[in-house]
C-alpha cells in the first residue's frame, strides 16, 4: 500500500523482497473442509433428527454429552425443583390438618413450627439435605407425613446418585486424557528400508502410561463406483507400522509410526505432485488405549490432509543418553530434515529400482565429496624445508 502511494520504493517493502520471481504462483484455493479436526474432534453436524425422543431414552448419557453450562443449570434446577415441590406437599398437608391457623399448644400439628409456605420450604430443604436444625419435625400424629418423608428422601438420594455420577463421569471423561497425547504437526513422506513410507510422530507428556496403546490410520477421500454412486467420504482402513511390530506400541517415549507404500495402499499412486492440488485426501490417524490410572479407554485423534503432507522429508532425532538414562527434547518434536527421496509414486518405484540405486549412489558419494573438498580446503599445520629432506 505505501509502494503505490509512493512514499516507500518497491525495491524496499519486504513483500517484494520475500517473493521469488523465478517461482511460479499458484492461485489460492479453498481448502478443503476436514472431518476430523487436528485436535480429534469430529467436524460432522447432524440435522433434520425427526426422532428425537431417543436422546431421552438414555438420560445419563445425554446428561453427560451437555456442555457445562447446561449440565450445571439441570443440577441445580432439579434441587430447587424438588425441594419446591416438597415444600408444596408439606404446606399442603399442615393446611388440611390445621396447623396453619391453629397454635400448637391446642393440637398435634403433623410437622412442627410449619406456619407459612417459607417454613415449608425451609423444612424441605432439611428432609432432603438431612441438615435437621431441630425446630422442624415430624410427629407420630399425621401418618401421611411420614410416608411423605420416606418419599422425598428416596428422591433426594436419587437425584444425589444420577446428578454426582453425572459430574464425576463429566470431569473424568476420557478425552481428558488424550489432551497430552500429541501427534506431529506434519507427517512425511520417505524412503524407508528401500520403501516410500509414510511416517508421523506420536508421544505422551504424561509420565503415567497408556495400556495396551493401538493405532490406526483410515484414508478418506471422495469417491465414485463404477455404477457412478459418488461416495463423499470413503474411509479405507490401511495397516501401520512401528518398531515392535503389529498395531500395538509401547509408547514410554515419542515413535515414529510408518506406513508402508506398497502395492495394497491407497496411497500407491500419490506422486509429490498430488499433494499441492489432491485436495479430496485426508489421513485419519486415532490412537487408543487404557489410562493406566484410572483404567479408562482413551482415544486421541488427527489428521492429515494433502497439504500438510511434507515430500522427501525426515524426523530429526530427539532422544538422547545422558546421565544414564534416557531424555526426550519436546522443542524438536515436529522437525524435519530433507531427504533424498524419489519425485515419482511408488508404483514407479517398484516397476523402476534403478531410479532407487541412482538416488542411494548420489546419496552415498556426498559424504565423500563434501569430506574431500573440506581436506582440501584445510590447510597444513606444519611445514618442512627443503633443507631437512636433504
Amino acid at each position: 500500500m505505501l509502494s503505490r502511494k509512493g512514499i516507500i520504493p518497491e525495491e524496499y517493502v519486504l513483500t517484494r523482497l520475500a517473493e521469488d520471481p523465478a517461482e511460479p504462483r499458484y492461485r489460492a484455493r479453498e481448502r478443503k473442509a476436514r472431518f476430523v479436526s487436528k485436535k480429534g474432534n469430529c467436524n460432522v453436524a447432524h440435522k433434520n433428527i425427526r426422532e428425537q425422543g431417543r436422546f431421552l431414552q438414555d438420560v445419563f448419557t445425554t446428561l453427560v454429552d451437555l456442555k457445562w453450562p447446561h449440565t450445571l443449570l439441570i443440577f441445580t434446577m432439579s434441587f430447587l425443583c424438588s425441594w419446591l415441590l416438597f415444600a408444596m406437599v408439606w404446606w399442603l398437608i399442615a393446611f388440611a390438618h390445621g396447623d396453619l391457623a391453629s397454635d400448637e399448644g391446642t393440637i398435634v400439628p403433623c410437622v412442627t413450627s410449619i406456619h407459612s409456605f417459607s417454613s415449608a420450604f425451609l423444612f424441605s430443604i432439611e428432609v432432603q439435605v438431612t441438615i435437621g436444625f431441630g425446630g422442624r419435625m415430624v410427629t407420630e400424629e399425621c401418618p401421611l407425613a411420614i410416608l411423605i418423608l420416606i418419599v422425598q428422601n428416596i428422591v433426594g438420594l436419587m437425584i444425589n446418585a444420577i446428578m454426582l455420577g453425572c459430574i464425576f463421569m463429566k470431569t473424568a471423561q476420557a478425552h481428558r486424557r488424550a489432551e497430552t497425547l500429541i501427534f506431529s504437526k506434519h507427517a512425511v513422506i520417505a524412503v524407508r528400508h528401500g520403501r516410500l513410507c509414510f511416517m508421523l510422530r506420536v508421544g505422551d507428556l504424561r509420565k503415567s502410561m497408556i495400556i495396551s496403546a493401538t493405532i490406526h490410520m483410515q484414508v478418506v477421500r471422495k469417491t465414485t463406483s463404477p455404477e457412478g454412486e459418488v461416495v463423499p467420504l470413503h474411509q479405507v482402513d490401511i495397516p501401520m507400522e512401528n518398531g515392535v511390530g503389529g498395531n500395538s506400541i509401547f509408547l514410554v517415549a515419542p515413535l515414529i509410526i510408518y506406513h508402508v507404500i506398497d502395492s495394497n495402499s491407497p496411497l500407491y499412486d500419490l506422486a509429490p505432485s498430488d499433494l499441492h492440488h489432491h485436495q479430496d485426501l485426508e489421513i485419519i490417524v486415532i490412537l487408543e488405549g487404557v489410562v493406566e490410572t484410572t483404567g479408562i479407554t482413551t482415544q486421541a485423534r488427527t489428521s492429515y490432509l494433502a497439504d500438510e503432507i511434507l515430500w522427501g522429508q525426515r524426523f530429526v532425532p530427539i532422544v538422547a543418553e545422558e546421565d544414564g538414562r534416557y531424555s526426550v527434547d519436546y522443542s524438536k518434536f515436529g522437525n524435519t530434515i530433507k531427504v533424498p527421496t524419489p519425485l515419482c509414486t511408488a508404483r514407479q518405484l517398484d516397476e523402476d529400482r534403478s531410479l532407487l540405486d541412482a538416488l542411494t549412489l548420489a546419496s552415498a558419494r556426498g559424504p565423500l565429496r563434501k569430506r574431500s573438498v573440506a581436506m582440501a580446503k584445510a590447510k597444513p599445520r606444519f611445514s618442512i624445508s627443503p633443507d631437512a629432506l636433504t
